[in-house]
Order: C-alpha cells, then structure tokens, then sequence
C-alpha cells in the first residue's frame, strides 16, 4: 500500500512538474521523425578520402569537421541526420560544420576509423566525434550520447552544435 502511494505521489508531482513545464514554455521540442527513407551511409564511400576532403574544406571555410558513425539500419541515425537538416538546426550545421557520414556496415566497416578517433560503437549509434580542421580530435562521444537520438530534443542537438562550433567558449 505505501509503495502505490509513493508511486501515485511521484507520478502526480511529475505529471505537474511537466504542466508547470509546458505553462512556462520550457518544453522541449522532439526531434523530428524521419520522413524518407535516404542513403545516408553509400555502402561504397571511401570514409578515409571523405575526411580528408572534408577536413581540408574546413579548413578553407574556417569550420569544424563532425564525423557520424552509424549505419542505413539505425533508425536514430536518420533521426539525427532529419535533425541536422531541419530549419532549426541546418544553418548551424552548416555555417560551422563539415558533416561526415562513416559507415559502420553491420559493425564490420571503418573501425579503424571508429578507434583512431575514440568512438566506443559498443555504446551504440550514432556516435560522434568533433575535429578541427587540422584533423586534432576536440570530442568523441564515449556514452552512446546519440545513440537514442529519438529521444533527444532540438535543443540538446543545438546545445551540442553550439558547445563545439569554431570559437566556442566550451568547446575549444
């Protein structure tokens, strides 16, 4: 008896705190679900020239480079990738950032690449890593941080864009 009344306590304070949340604006908005299906890792992608590629156009562009590790079969991958295209999120992705997509195939492909740049996969995908445009790792993702990508909010992806763009107090 006492457990359901701490269960129906808990709930009704959570279910007023998420009230209160909406009330004062503070909710956070839901990624996007995707809407088609896209090729977003080519089975045939030489990841290795795609980074360099990408590193040396960031350095022209004075941008960072955001390797993202995952697969065509993650749904939280083309969850993120929805994200990083949306209106809210794309002009900052795009003003500050190269965006590599590494295959992963069915955790048999560029897993060199995963551990040259510290991405535990076993954490799950998408994962992601930050480098300058130098090539110098700034971040990797060691907790499977967007592995849940459907759960995150826009804001948590901006957050994380803003801590690492060229510039930014925390990220560099």
């Amino acid at each position: 008896m006492r457990n359901a009344i701490s269960r129906a306590m808990g709930m009704s304070l959570m279910i007023g705190g998420l009230g209160a949340a909406f009330a004062c604006g503070q909710a956070k908005q839901a990624l996007p679900a995707p809407t088609e299906k896209r090729v977003i890792y080519p089975e045939n992608a030489d990841a290795k020239k795609e980074i360099a590629e990408a590193l040396a156009s960031a350095a022209k562009a004075h941008r960072r480079v955001i390797l993202v590790f995952g697969g065509n079969w993650c749904y939280d991958c083309h969850v993120l990738d929805t994200a990083f295209r949306s209106a809210e999120i794309a002009p900052i992705v795009t003003k500050n950032f190269v965006v590599v997509h590494v295959n992963i195939g069915e955790y048999d492909k560029n897993l060199d690449l995963a551990d040259k740049y510290d991405v535990p996969l076993k954490k799950g995908v998408p994962a992601s890593a930050v480098l300058e445009s130098d090539g110098t790792l700034l971040y990797s993702q060691k907790h499977g941080e967007f592995e849940s990508a459907r759960s995150m909010s826009k804001e948590d992806v901006l957050a994380f864009l803003e801590k690492w763009k060229p510039g930014a107090k925390s990220g560099s």
